[in-house]
């Protein structure tokens, strides 16, 4: 696979996991989004704030510095700071422009160069899987949290439960009609 095409899908990839978050996260309430069943489980609001400080950590001055800022304070990232979701989902937005911002700024040369994230080297492609991987993982546990918040109220985001052979079909049709 060549740069151009690796870039493109991993902004792709970026995108649709965070479209999913946001999904996810505009189907619970406020109360929802803090809710901590217990001390060792993080809430929707605290792994939010958490993808946003790694990925503004990681990104903002992607190429130049480490991606493990000085200025993160990231065991304060487990903490409620705020009451507020939008403030939350402010800072997820910023991350996000980061992010893409970076992203924005890669070609087919300077993804060669290496980088660092807590003193390590890593390559480009290297250190974007590394962080897809852990942007995913987190959105993971947004999504379980608020299927489980949401009940029966829930609006799956894939294909839902029962209806795979349905979907599959419509797929196969539109296959055959475009």
């Amino acid at each position: 696979m060549d740069s151009s095409q690796f870039l493109s899908d991993i902004k792709k990839q970026y995108g649709y996991y965070r479209t999913l978050a946001e999904q996810a996260i505009n189907q619970i309430s406020e109360e929802a989004f803090f809710y901590q069943q217990h001390e060792g489980v993080n809430s929707v609001a605290i792994i939010v704030k958490h993808i946003s400080g790694n990925l503004l950590s990681r990104f903002k001055d992607f190429r130049s510095s480490d991606g493990e800022k000085s200025w993160r304070n990231r065991d304060n990232e487990f903490v409620i700071t705020a009451d507020k979701k939008a403030d939350y989902m402010d800072d997820w937005h910023k991350a996000w422009t980061v992010l893409f911002e970076a992203l924005d700024e890669l070609n087919e040369t300077n993804i060669k160069e290496t980088i660092y994230i807590r003193n390590q080297a890593h390559t480009i492609p290297t250190a974007l899987i590394r962080s897809l991987s852990h942007s995913s993982h987190h959105i993971g546990q947004i999504l379980y949290q608020a299927k489980i918040l949401t009940g029966n109220q829930w609006t799956s985001l894939s294909i839902p439960k029962g209806q795979s052979q349905q979907f599959n079909q419509s797929m196969n049709k539109e296959d055959l009609d475009g």
